[in-house]
């Protein structure tokens, strides 16, 4: 029964990974984005912006780096994406590699 289980979420995952990655490159950008933006031009801390993700967003795990002034946002096993903030332009995201 569990290997049935798992071989269904499997084909799921197989079947729908496009629309999956895609999904998770915007939310991750968007998210950093967002994020990098409460943080460092409005000041707040980083869980008191976690709370601006919108809904169907809870898997995104934001990490900040002060030093460096940005945000990295993550959807697990399928992206990542960091934005800086840069004096004069607010904050800027990292290229995509796509």
């Amino acid at each position: 029964m569990l290997l049935a289980i798992g071989l269904g979420l499997v084909a799921v995952f197989i079947a729908f990974r496009e629309p999956i990655r895609g999904y998770s490159g915007v939310s991750t950008a968007y998210s950093a984005r967002v994020a990098c933006s409460c943080r460092f031009v409005a000041g707040r801390s980083l869980a008191d912006c976690a709370k601006d993700k919108l809904s169907g967003m809870e898997l995104v795990t934001l990490v900040d780096d002060p030093a460096a002034r940005s945000v990295t946002a993550r959807f697990p096993l399928m992206a990542s994406t960091t934005a800086t903030y840069r004096e004069g332009y607010g904050c800027v995201l990292e290229k995509w590699a796509g």
